[in-house]
């Protein structure tokens, strides 16, 4: 029989009177690999919080190694003394799950080996020469192929391999169940099969996992199973034998399909004679009017913050912020009340009237995006580099920056997309340079697409057989 590792039973949980998870049922099992993949981003940082959290529940119960952990029937109050302090304890009590994010939780400044070891739950404090630490160590690289000094400091770390070490952690940890959320945005083709080599060595071994991935066919590579979830719920599991595209999957994904086909389709091809920008040296590039280039970096070299974390002020206004950036080209524009009330009233029927009066703080992930790219057109730039612009962004929203993007390309604006993952920047794509440190590699044009030789999530829609069924 097998075993189970974690079960969610119609689950309902609700964060200040808003349903965040409604009628949730999930099970992993043991040595499984499940894929989640998000239509939206409704209830999925609660739902991983839940999995780590034994957090209040409105309806439903969770389970974890078939031992109940959490029960909507018993919160903190209201309970006899035994079984509220036995409740209490599991409410508060974290369980044995780890979680990889697309953003390192690796303390800087220790070594790889004081962060597996060291940094792990329950270690007792007490020295520990380094080389005792090295040789601990040896055995769980030698066990996944992989070379991570041990001395080396976190700082050093490529991406992938600060994706291993977390993973080493958890594994050294104990823990049953690891959640990997959103990291293929952030390495290599490459990088993206060995992790899969690794993450099938440990489930082999009986490790759970649940790989949270913003593409269907990248789920569908590395899962056994995949779950498509939907405002908070789980709407439909695929089994990694299915033909894909699945036709319901691509139902639920309907408006993004025909956005890509209508702009492979409608938007005209740049004029080549028209180069706006040029750059010399290694690699040797340069853009035309109105084009949208994508590099491919090979190398995994790219910057990694996310627009909506290194690009806005917090702690100015939503109209201080375009006009701020602004000032070199206007003058006066940073204290004029006059041309912010004349920007307000044109971008309120883009923007929406209500964004204007809100912290930058409380705007939504979408309206953020509208205000990173609305200073940016405010600008009016040569060209616009964008470097991984559809990182961390679920189904609809990256629908969103594509079309503030083609704002760009429609104007005459070239936009050259820097990527990691091919993953929806073909879509928006005129040519394709994949590039390394030591120059550029390869380079193709938008009906080259369909031959190139990487698994890229979306590349289907560049051949002709789905094109003809659409």
């Amino acid at each position: 029989m097998r075993e189970e590792i974690l079960r969610m039973e119609r689950v309902t949980y609700r964060e200040q009177g808003v349903a965040l998870l409604e009628n949730f049922s999930m099970t992993i099992w043991a040595g499984e690999i499940l894929g989640l993949v998000p239509i939206n981003h409704l209830g999925l940082s609660a739902l991983v919080r839940l999995l780590q959290q034994n957090l209040p529940l409105h309806y439903g119960y969770v389970y974890y190694k078939e031992r109940l952990v959490n029960d909507w029937r018993f919160p903190c109050t209201g309970m006899n003394h035994t079984i509220m302090n036995q409740t209490a304890i599991n409410q508060t009590a974290m369980n044995r799950v780890s979680v990889i994010r697309n953003r390192s939780c690796l303390a800087e400044g220790l070594t790889v080996a004081d962060n597996i070891f060291v940094l792990r739950p329950g270690f007792r404090k007490r020295l520990m020469q380094p080389y005792i630490l090295r040789e601990q160590l040896k055995p769980f690289m030698e066990d996944i192929g992989v070379e991570i000094p041990a001395d080396a400091y976190v700082e050093e770390l490529t991406n992938f391999e600060r994706f291993v070490v977390e993973l080493l952690k958890a594994v050294v940890a104990g823990n049953h169940l690891v959640v990997l959320e959103d990291i293929s945005t952030f390495i290599s083709d490459a990088e993206l099969e060995q992790l899969s080599g690794i993450l099938h060595h440990y489930a082999k071994k009986g490790m759970s996992f649940l790989y949270i991935a913003a593409h269907f066919e990248e789920a569908r590579q590395i899962c056994g199973r995949t779950a498509l979830m939907l405002n908070g719920q789980i709407i439909k599991f695929f089994q990694a034998k299915d033909k894909a595209p699945d036709p319901f999957f691509l139902h639920c994904t309907e408006d993004f399909d025909r956005h890509v086909r209508e702009q492979m389709n409608q938007r005209p091809r740049p004029e080549e004679n028209q180069i706006v920008f040029q750059a010399e040296g290694e690699p040797a590039f340069s853009v035309a009017r109105g084009e949208c280039l994508v590099m491919q970096d090979l190398d995994n070299c790219m910057i990694q913050e996310l627009p909506v974390h290194s690009m806005l002020f917090s702690n100015l206004s939503y109209l201080d912020n375009p006009c701020f950036t602004l000032d070199h080209r206007v003058r006066g524009v940073w204290g004029s009340k006059r041309i912010k009330k004349s920007l307000r009233q044109e971008y309120a029927e883009l923007l929406g009237e209500e964004v204007f009066d809100l912290p930058v703080d409380r705007l939504t992930e979408w309206q953020k995006y509208d205000l990173i790219y609305t200073r940016i057109y405010l600008q009016n730039p040569k060209v616009v580099f964008c470097v991984q612009p559809f990182k961390s962004a679920e189904v609809a929203l990256r629908i969103h920056i594509m079309e503030l993007l083609e704002r760009f390309l429609n104007k005459g604006i070239p936009v050259v997309i820097m990527a990691v993952n091919l993953a929806d920047s073909l879509a928006l794509a005129d040519r394709l340079l994949r590039v390394r440190r030591g120059g550029k590699v390869q380079e193709y044009h938008r009906d080259e697409f369909a031959a190139l030789p990487v698994n890229t999530p979306w590349l289907y829609l560049y051949q002709e057989k789905y094109r003809e069924e659409w």
